[in-house]
């Protein structure tokens, strides 16, 4: 009879103190968060109703909305991106058809090999650092100094019939444009004529089309032809030539 009395005390004073009520509130937003968890989740039906009413707001507006100056830009830009992309492989293609093109030639003097090469400088020097004349109307970039030296080393020991040297391509105001040729002759054979080295060929190869200049082509050309080098000028020439690019002036 203790036992049920106390157990009896207990219950009356968790009653008294509210326990009921507590856990009723406790299940009670427990159940409320859930049920506002299933409406306003993915597929709860509050969340359609809301969906429903953005989308009867927002689709009207995008539908009735003038993107033509979009489209504008878009043209644009793409136009950008694919002469961008596109460029590069011009380039691969525009090489690849002159390389292709037959080179009927057994013999070149140096000195046009020059003339393709001041060509080369005149189209190609870098302008930044270049002065302005203003002196003839428009505006010019004074001329650029194109050089020309071939350097022959000493023969070696076990082949005294073979002389090897160097074609060294410069431009004074662009050392970047520059570049060396190794060449070859069999004195008994060739006499005073040069061949150009197969290692020239080694670093300017078809996979290297897309950065190859016009000059480079045509060298590679003489070489595909196996045509030699006559050296009927001066070993070491320069000359002044006049740059194609025209600078921006603003005047004042």
């Amino acid at each position: 009879m203790n036992l049920e009395n106390n157990i009896k005390d207990v219950i009356s004073k968790k009653l008294e103190e509210g326990i009921v009520e507590k856990l009723i509130a406790e299940q009670l937003e427990s159940g409320v968060k859930n049920a506002l968890k299933d409406l306003l989740g993915s597929y709860g039906e509050v969340t359609k109703v809301i969906e429903k009413q953005i989308k009867s707001v927002m689709i009207p507006y995008l539908e009735g909305y003038d993107y033509s100056e979009y489209i504008v830009k878009l043209d644009h830009v793409m136009v950008e991106v694919l002469k961008s992309t596109a460029s590069e492989n011009k380039n691969i293609l525009d090489n690849f058809k002159d390389l292709m093109i037959p080179l009927d030639k057994k013999e070149i003097n140096i000195s046009e090999v020059f003339e393709e090469w001041k060509k080369h400088v005149a189209k190609n020097v870098e302008t930044d650092d270049l002065e302005i004349c203003y002196d003839d109307g428009e505006p010019t970039y004074y001329d650029v100094t194109a050089s020309m030296s071939v350097e022959e080393y000493e023969r070696p020991r076990f082949s005294s019939s073979m002389l090897r040297g160097t074609v060294t391509f410069t431009c004074d105001e662009d050392e970047e444009l520059g570049f060396e040729l190794p060449v070859y002759s069999w004195t008994d054979i060739d006499k005073d004529k040069w061949r150009i080295d197969s290692g020239f060929l080694e670093s300017h190869n078809v996979q290297s089309l897309r950065k190859l200049s016009e000059f480079e082509i045509f060298l590679m050309r003489l070489k595909q032809a196996g045509t030699k080098i006559i050296l009927d000028s001066d070993y070491s020439t320069d000359d002044e030539v006049e740059v194609v690019k025209r600078p921006e002036v603003e005047w004042s």
